[in-house]
């Protein structure tokens, strides 16, 4: 999948992820630690921004990048709408070189909606776009069915691929949108300082 396909799900407004809020494991995670770190987060596939906006409330330098001008637009003008502040630019996650290192990389099911044959790329955009010692928070679909997108994935394949690189701090079942609840994952991992 690639540009042409999200950008025409944004302009046919064939959006399912669309929930119209933030991730609710983010909202409830952000709640529950009060005293972390600030510093700049970057939300790769943010879409239209609920989440870049639920950092950018909790006083973070907020960065979101989606390989869709669409999502990007509708980014922007929600945010602006919000009285809030946050950069936002299309960019391709996977293949692009990041604008900066960051403190914090966040996705909500971003690692599920693209191809599984893209999933090592993914890992290495990860290592890219984050700092050593950096924060890596993700909600991870796990039971969306075999036909994707999105597709799911499990704690193991999650551990296999991020373990090397990555101390996983946490992993739990969030909060959840009303259809999701149960059926997803999420991972606090901290980038090795190596």
């Amino acid at each position: 999948m690639n540009q042409e396909y999200w950008e025409a799900r944004y302009q046919s407004a064939d959006m399912p992820w669309e929930k119209g809020a933030a991730s609710p494991g983010l909202v409830d995670f952000l709640a529950a630690h009060p005293e972390l770190p600030r510093g700049t987060i970057c939300v790769p596939g943010c879409g239209t921004g609920h989440d870049v906006r639920e950092f950018a409330k909790a006083g973070f330098e907020t960065f979101g990048f989606d390989i869709a001008p669409g999502g990007i637009r509708l980014a922007r003008e929600k945010t602006r709408a919000a009285g809030l502040t946050a950069t936002f630019q299309p960019a391709d996650f996977l293949r692009d070189q990041p604008p900066q290192k960051f403190d914090w990389l966040f996705e909500h099911t971003l690692f599920c909606a693209i191809q599984p044959d893209e999933r090592d790329e993914y890992a290495r955009a990860v290592l890219r776009w984050l700092k050593p010692g950096g924060n890596f928070l993700a909600v991870n679909y796990f039971d969306c069915g075999p036909d994707g997108p999105p597709w799911p994935t499990t704690r193991v394949e999650q551990l296999e691929r991020f373990s090397p690189h990555f101390d996983l701090l946490a992993d739990w079942t969030p909060r959840s949108y009303p259809n999701r609840e149960g059926r997803e994952r999420m991972f606090w991992w901290r980038r090795k300082a190596v």
